[in-house]
């Protein structure tokens, strides 16, 4: 027998994998735990001390892939810290992208697209349904969009389960092994945990108020009835399971003076919000264009242009009228402070101000200001970006292309024989159908692609730094593993397919030459036989 056939040392290896793969998760938890309580040190210590052992392990045990990403994590971690614990959106990306690539090893090894995000989503989710086959049905469904989920046949398989590991979320039906069996079985489950689990109940008949209430009683957070998706019940699982990739706020800091300026960086950097420093107000709509800042701090007296002059030259332009400014000045003269307000001000801070005191103001006013703007900007039904906004950001995106010399790939994207959905199964499923396309492509795209519902059944990706061949490859693998998606209806099970049309940026060419192209190119996915897709070839 050789030394590749031997069975005990293939049984080690895996013993090893899996302690690997253990601290893979570990850092994971506390990368997500430190995403939900905003940046702090003692996080960031505890992230380090997990990252530099999930590296060991990974060495010791010969992990490449594990040690590769444990590295990188360290490398950024550490230039963090030689930054004075002071961020920018190029170490946060790096380090999301790492986090994000760590959440795929050792879970799912069907897809290996370079582009492909998937949430970190690291712990399974426990099906604890009546009926095995129903479980396992939407099992193999919840695969499809990245997400591990473990069926359970009986209350003593579920213990079982819990007691070996606790899931990321369980979805319990009422009914589980006995009439109302499930709720009991589940709040006796809670009861005994200091951090209860997100909790979803099921119920194949609608109910009463009693067994609600009941369920509400033992910690459910949410309680579906009828056809389970598999769609909606993974976007509510994210929701309640904060899988959402960590977006720090930004902030533009306006300021003449570069230590007072330096100060403010530092104390916000410090909270985990990446800033940048303008010393010439001049440049303050440019910055605005390429940072796209949450929130403003201006400083109220400069040179050349006071901070209520430029405050009203930002408020002229629609994009960033609901942009907060926040005026931070020595200024303590309160008349001369509410005059700064009518001037498209809205809050005035004066120094010097307790470091606790600015980051709190920054984080609620940038947290207000960022739900504003996602009403404003994305489409209610999918939580993608509307018509409007997804051209502007195609200009943006068109903009830095051209400067920066790098590819820009534009696609349009076409449910097939959306009316027929409608007709035969009711606009609820033409709902469910939008829904989970749109939920499919956030986890499968990367985070620097814009994703946009342009109307109707149809779809727009910006796909910065990406060319024609690459947006092919990409869109290629999600269309084909999008039709094999069913959605439970009357009669049979329904699939649906779309088709692409992809364009790439030609020098000089503006965004409604490549818009037009990709709308060229859908024309002729849908020409050519749907479920499919093509890319834009002149003449």
């Amino acid at each position: 027998m050789t030394e590749h056939e031997d069975p005990s040392r293939d049984k080690l290896k895996q013993h090893f994998a899996k302690r690997v793969i253990h601290q893979a998760r570990q850092v994971l938890e506390i990368w997500q735990r430190l995403q939900r309580n905003q940046w702090n040190e003692d996080g960031l210590q505890e992230l380090s001390e997990a990252a530099l052992l999930l590296q060991r392990y990974a060495e010791r045990f010969e992990q490449a892939e594990h040690m590769q990403l444990a590295q990188g994590i360290n490398r950024n971690l550490q230039a963090v810290s030689d930054n004075r614990g002071r961020l920018n959106s190029e170490l946060i990306n790096e380090l999301n992208q790492l986090m994000q690539r760590l959440s795929r090893t050792g879970l799912r090894h069907g897809d290996r697209f370079e582009q492909t995000v998937l949430p970190p989503l690291r712990k399974p989710v426990y099906l604890a349904l009546q009926h095995l086959e129903r479980a396992e049905h939407l099992a193999r469904q919840l695969e499809f969009f990245g997400m591990n989920a473990q069926p359970l046949d009986s209350a003593n398989a579920f213990r079982a389960a819990m007691l070996e590991r606790h899931p990321a979320a369980i979805l319990m039906e009422v009914d589980f092994s006995g009439p109302g069996a499930g709720v009991q079985l589940a709040e006796s489950v809670q009861a005994g945990l200091e951090h209860k689990l997100p909790l979803l109940f099921y119920s194949h008949d609608d109910t009463d108020t009693p067994t609600r209430l009941a369920a509400v009683r033992a910690g459910g957070q949410e309680f579906f009835t009828g056809t389970l998706d598999a769609s909606s019940l993974l976007e509510r699982i994210e929701v309640l399971t904060h899988v959402a990739q960590y977006e720090p706020y930004r902030v533009l800091i306006i300021d003449d003076s570069r230590a007072q300026a330096t100060h403010t960086e530092r104390v916000l950097n410090s909270a985990g919000i990446v800033t940048r420093v303008l010393i010439e107000p001049i440049q303050a709509l440019g910055a605005l264009a390429e940072f796209q800042p949450d929130l403003i701090i201006l400083d109220m007296y400069m040179p050349d242009c006071s901070g209520p002059e430029l405050a009203k030259v930002i408020r002229h332009n629609d994009r960033y009228v609901s942009v907060p400014i926040i005026y931070l000045s020595a200024e303590d003269d309160l008349d001369k402070q509410l005059d700064a307000m009518s001037e498209g001000g809205d809050d005035f801070l004066t120094k010097p101000i307790k470091p606790r005191h600015l980051i709190a103001t920054v984080r609620n006013r940038a947290a207000r200001a960022r739900n504003l703007k996602a009403r404003m900007v994305r489409d209610s039904l999918t939580g993608l970006y509307n018509h409007t906004h997804t051209l502007q950001l195609l200009e943006d995106a068109r903009y830095r292309a051209q400067r920066d010399g790098q590819p820009l790939s534009f696609a349009m994207l076409d449910i097939d024989f959306f009316k027929k959905v409608n007709d035969n199964y009711g606009h609820p499923m033409g709902d469910r159908v939008i829904k989970s396309l749109a939920l499919f492509l956030k986890q499968r795209l990367r985070k620097s692609d814009s994703i946009g519902r342009y109307g109707g059944e149809e779809f727009a990706v910006v796909m910065p730094g990406t060319d024609a061949a690459t947006a092919h490859q990409v869109l290629d693998g999600i269309r084909q593993r999008f039709a094999e998606i069913h959605y439970p209806a009357q009669q049979q099970d329904l699939s649906c397919t779309f088709s692409g049309g992809i364009a790439q940026l030609g020098e000089g060419m503006d965004s409604k030459a490549l818009s037009q192209q990709a709308d060229q190119a859908l024309y002729m996915a849908k020409h050519g036989g749907r479920n499919r897709i093509e890319v834009f070839r002149a003449g």
